[in-house]
């Protein structure tokens, strides 16, 4: 696959344009899975009980904070409502019902809390914020100039230094935007080029002038700052460049420039852009049809910005959010708000944006591997079954459309289904990508075994390995298959052992080198990686099962059948391995093993 260097979202405060993926990377489905013959654990939490009813302010305030550390805005937002029906003075329990309104996406209530917030005199940053989005919706451009140059300096920031932090910025920015819309052009650009002074600002604010450039008619300014990587080197900006050129009447370098930008095949709007440029069609300049698209994207900025941390700031999901609010076509607030809620276990609400962004008629490769991510987490396989399903339809010709369709078939132990899958993602992928096999060699590979064809997965596997000889899930998964059916002991064993030398704390691995030395009768030695195993998948009914077994064989019988016992007590599958173990407690494993032995005939 092409690297892409397109930006799900825009470009940081740094003079560095951001990768695909900068702001959350697309999680792959299952790329690890369980040795063989062990189901994936498919347990989920219990279904969350009815919220219940509560009296006072103590218990709403509790069962609030609750619901906000699990990231549940909805359910936190109401409790924090109900607990200030019973105070409505208290600053704390209005801002923080407004940041669950505006995380989960009910904005209407969430801006009449702040007007609520504002007419008390009790409004704090984040209900200013609200409000100028409100503003900006309605157009009352002086209003919202007015509304910033009135209000406190926000916090982190000091006037003195001259230099704003980066509450200032985003105001200041919101505020070059409205004097635009106010109709006072001149000062709006004096404003933006004046912020572009602020040390790191400049990428990020020129793109923001070049915008407004744009949208007063001097498309030759725009392109000048445009063209320079640091500003326009993603998505938007390569969109919004595209436009520009065209108005310029330059429709074969907009060609050429898209077709150049990295990942271009794989962004669906930039290839109709293409289609229409080459029919000769002058595209018109519509990356911000009023003001108000402007600021949204101003809080699309600070949205990525403040997603790109290894752990994204809560405030990235506010700005994002008002990004969408303000400008409900913009796919890119869209598709950040929904990996941000993604990245915080919100799948259902990320599925409702995913949602608008495929009404919006943009079903782009990348955000619906995002949303069939999300509906797997969701506990929606049929779901994200289907998406796969239609996103492999639309996009034959993408390697990871596939992969993810095996990987939902795998996970749904629809094996055999899944292998073509992954036969058609090597195949897109090509023999010589070298590092890109790696993933559905290892995936197809488990397919494969799963539906009884181990010969080929074990050819898989072993391709595997040569790409990735480190590789511990590929190590241990290939050992305990060998294991298990009893074949080249040895060479399982010293797999086995070099996936524990990589992963020494991971039960599946120390389960396979426990059971590794079964098969080769070193039952003593099988012991105490066993234990080790148990101790770490306590809840695992085939590693007690295993661990019974060893017990038995070091002449252990009392702790063997105590191991079998909790086995059962866990629910194995299938139904077969139930009534084995039910057969070693009745009759004990020496006389389960004869029997075995005699019905093989070995």
């Amino acid at each position: 696959m092409t690297k892409k260097l397109i930006s799900l979202a825009l470009i940081a405060l740094t003079a560095a344009p951001m990768t695909a993926g900068s702001a959350f990377a697309i999680p792959r489905l299952a790329q690890e899975a369980p040795p063989p013959h062990r189901p994936t654990d498919k347990a989920e939490a219990a279904p969350a009980a009815p919220a219940p009813e509560t009296r006072g302010l103590a218990g709403p305030y509790l069962a609030a904070r609750q619901a906000a550390i699990g990231n549940d805005y909805a359910t936190a937002a109401n409790y924090f409502l109900q607990a200030m029906a019973q105070d409505d003075t208290d600053p704390f329990l209005q801002d923080s019902a407004l940041v669950a309104l505006i995380s989960a996406g009910e904005m209407e209530r969430a801006g009449a809390l702040a007007v609520t917030m504002s007419d008390q005199g009790r409004a704090t940053e984040l209900a200013r914020l609200m409000q100028r989005s409100e503003l900006a919706r309605a157009e009352r451009w002086q209003d919202l100039v007015n509304a910033i140059d009135n209000s406190p300096a926000p916090q982190g920031d000091d006037p003195e230094q001259g230099a704003p932090g980066g509450n200032m910025l985003l105001d200041k920015m919101v505020r070059a935007w409205a004097l635009l819309g106010a109709g006072n052009a001149r000062q709006a650009l004096s404003a933006f080029e004046e912020l572009g002074k602020v040390r790191g600002a400049r990428p990020m604010v020129n793109y923001h002038l070049a915008l407004a450039k744009a949208k007063v008619g001097d498309f030759e300014g725009a392109e000048q700052l445009l063209a320079d990587p640091n500003t326009g080197a993603h998505i938007l900006g390569v969109i919004a460049r595209a436009q520009i050129l065209s108005q310029l009447e330059r429709n074969q370098d907009a060609v050429a420039m898209l077709e150049g930008t990295p990942g271009f095949e794989e962004e669906p709007q930039l290839v109709s852009m293409r289609d229409r440029l080459e029919k000769g069609e002058t595209l018109p300049f519509d990356s911000v049809r009023t003001p108000a698209d402007g600021i949204a994207q101003v809080y699309l900025t600070f949205a990525s910005v403040l997603a790109t941390n290894e752990e994204p700031d809560p405030l990235a999901l506010i700005h994002a959010r008002l990004a969408g609010y303000l400008s409900p076509n913009l796919g890119e607030a869209r598709l950040l708000t929904a990996q941000l809620l993604q990245g915080f276990g919100q799948y259902d609400l990320a599925e409702n944006e995913f949602e608008a962004l495929r009404e919006l008629g943009e079903m782009r490769p990348m955000a619906e591997l995002a949303r069939i991510d999300a509906l797997t987490r969701a506990d929606r396989l049929p779901d994200a079954e289907k998406a796969a399903l239609s996103l492999t339809a639309a996009y034959p010709d993408l390697a990871q459309g596939w992969i993810a369709l095996g990987d939902l078939l795998r996970q749904q132990d629809k094996f055999s289904p899944a292998v073509p899958a992954y036969d058609k993602a090597l195949a897109l992928i090509g023999p010589d990508a070298g590092e890109a096999r790696w993933f559905p060699l290892y995936a197809r590979g488990i397919a494969l075994e799963r539906s009884g064809q181990f010969p080929k997965a074990e050819a898989d596997f072993r391709e595997a390995l040569k790409l990735r000889p480190d590789s511990a899930q590929v190590l241990n998964y290939l050992g305990y298959s060998l294991v298990d059916r009893s074949e080249k002991l040895d060479e399982a064993l010293e797999l086995i052992q070099r996936a524990v030398d990589l992963r020494p704390d991971d039960g599946y691995i120390l389960d396979s080198l426990a059971w590794a030395y079964y098969r080769l009768g070193r039952y003593d030695e099988a012991v105490a990686p066993m234990e080790r195993a148990v101790s770490a998948m306590s809840g695992d009914p085939l590693v007690n099962d295993h661990m019974g077994d060893i017990y038995w064989m070091v002449g252990r019988h009392r702790e063997a059948e105590i191991q079998w016992h909790r086995a059962l007590s866990l629910e194995p599958t299938p139904e077969t391995e139930t009534d084995r173990i039910r057969a070693k407690l009745d009759r004990g494993l020496d006389a389960v093993l004869a029997d075995e032995k005699a019905k093989s005939g070995k």
